[in-house]
């Protein structure tokens, strides 16, 4: 799920980093920001389709079309699906609540997969309470652990929107594996401004995060732990 993040903005600790975000991308003109971009692009670009060894995988959900998973989220399933055929895995947790429909985006998850032939034997788990990339990793982080350990993941969403959950996951003590949706990088104008879009979310969380850091605001850091 990728939920907008203006809903957080009455929020001081959101508005603080806003603040510190913006003040770094005028001092430094862009370059900042530019660095971010790169990074998310190598992510997106480099990602492999298929893990190194079996593992829990998470797919995270998308906003629903009509009830029913759109194409990005199609994607993201039918890369899950291949994974389980393919050998790789035999646990999937499908992450994503109601995003305006009748049903969860896990529950639509998993009635597509299933429509799609996935075997009965698969583990398949919903995590259904989440509104947005972070929850999604916090439920997946309760269901997940056991005796204060957490096991390997692979973190299986479209390419644009890796980097974010590949930090966010770290930052929640995941050992998460990026896993992407798609065969390549879409370089169509709509895919790139994701890109983008991503770009600027991540520096948001990773420079307020950093000034929390710096001044000693453990309130700020605990939301992103």
């Amino acid at each position: 799920m990728t939920a907008k993040p203006w809903r957080y903005l009455r929020d001081r600790d959101v508005q603080v980093a806003a603040a510190v975000t913006v003040l770094v991308l005028l001092l430094s003109a862009g370059l900042v920001w530019l660095g971010y971009v790169i990074h998310v692009w190598r992510i997106a670009a480099r990602s492999p389709l298929v893990p190194s060894r079996r593992m829990i995988v998470l797919v995270f959900g998308r906003h629903l079309v009509r009830d029913a998973p759109g194409p990005d989220y199609q994607q993201r399933l039918a890369r899950a699906l291949a994974l389980v055929e393919q050998g790789h895995a035999n646990h999937l947790l499908l992450l994503g609540g109601r995003s305006g429909g009748q049903q969860s985006e896990a529950a639509a998850g998993a009635q597509w997969l299933r429509q799609q032939g996935l075997r009965g034997e698969v583990q398949l788990e919903l995590e259904q309470d989440s509104v947005d990339s972070l929850e999604n990793l916090r439920h997946a982080r309760q269901l997940l652990q056991a005796d204060a350990s957490l096991p390997p993941v692979v973190l299986l969403t479209s390419r644009y929107h890796l980097a974010r959950c590949c930090m966010l996951a770290r930052r929640l003590g995941f050992e998460g594996l990026p896993i992407a949706a798609e065969p390549t990088l879409p370089l169509r104008p709509r895919y790139l401004a994701r890109l983008l879009t991503e770009a600027s979310y991540l520096m948001w969380l990773d420079l307020g995060l950093r000034w929390a850091a710096l001044v000693g605001n453990t309130r700020m850091t605990a939301r992103i732990s």
